[in-house]
């Protein structure tokens, strides 16, 4: 990965070719959209806003022929353009002049509220129309009478599912885009970034009044609210791993103990709930103050 970057970083032509033959690639393989997004973090996060916006620019213009003579389709271009690389821009610049990763993830965790409530604005039955495409989903021999319980609770909730998984990606990109550029220029930068991430105690106030209002409130106003929450559940989740990240660094068997966590989190994703609430909790309990280490893996 770290010749991948090197690669990206010897000039506009290398990090246009990168990003838009991966943007390419990833209609194949989805996962690969976050390292197309990362060349754009990089560029930015190294060489500013307008190397950066001039690298998505042309990046754009390259994925779009590239499908238009591979595919004949060039519209995706326009897409990632607008879904992923922007997005990744505009926080890479957040992370650049603010220095603070916890700014640059709380500013993506904003983007993707923008974009819930304006889901919401252009089509209040949100719920009914993630249903119809939830039925339409389904095999023709599924037990309808048995789903339509399990049908109802999601559709209520997709809206905030749909931007957490958007919110997750961009970060993810951010995240790989920074860790190359400290590879490359300032090793181990990013460990330090990330294990020091938290929230303002500001917004987990905001948070902890978005849900009481979920709950108190019915309709259209508890259902937006609880997409909300959903979330900003992304934005704790990390604050929470980068916590127990750190407490468990600081153990004898912290060689064994870092790897097993990040294992445990891939093989039972329900662990990330009380993770997450970990994460809500540190900003008045600072947890990572006892257990900090600089010298933990």
């Amino acid at each position: 990965m770290n010749s991948l970057a090197a690669y990206i970083m010897r000039g506009r032509v290398q990090a246009m070719l990168v990003a838009a033959t991966l943007a390419l690639v990833s209609l194949i393989m989805p996962p690969v959209s976050i390292v197309s997004s990362a060349t754009v973090a990089l560029v930015t996060l190294r060489m500013g806003a307008f190397e950066g916006l001039y690298v998505l620019a042309c990046s754009s213009a390259a994925a779009a022929l590239l499908g238009f003579l591979l595919l004949g389709n060039f519209q995706f271009a326009l897409v990632y353009a607008g879904v992923l690389w922007l997005p990744v821009w505009l926080i890479s610049i957040v992370l650049r002049e603010g220095r603070h990763l916890s700014l640059a993830v709380e500013m993506a965790v904003l983007l993707g509220i923008v974009w819930v409530l304006g889901f919401y604005i252009y089509n209040p039955d949100a719920g009914l129309m993630w249903k119809e495409m939830l039925v339409q989903m389904l095999p023709t021999d599924a037990p309808m009478e048995e789903m339509q319980h399990t049908i109802d609770v999601m559709a209520r909730y997709m809206t905030g599912i749909v931007a957490t998984g958007m919110v997750s990606s961009l970060l993810f990109g951010l995240f790989l885009g920074r860790w190359w550029q400290a590879n490359l220029y300032n090793p181990g930068g990013f460990r330090q970034e990330y294990l020091s991430l938290t929230a303002h105690p500001a917004l987990t106030l905001g948070t902890m009044a978005v849900v009481i209002l979920a709950l108190a409130s019915s309709g259209i106003v508890s259902e937006v609210s609880w997409n909300v929450a959903v979330l900003l559940f992304v934005l704790y989740a990390f604050i929470g791993t980068a916590v127990l990240h750190t407490v468990f660094a600081a153990m004898k068997l912290a060689r064994y103990a870092v790897p097993m966590f990040y294992i445990t989190l891939f093989l039972i994703p329900h662990a990330i709930l009380p993770v997450a609430l970990i994460g809500l909790v540190d900003a008045w309990l600072n947890l990572r103050k006892k257990h900090s280490t600089p010298n933990a893996p």
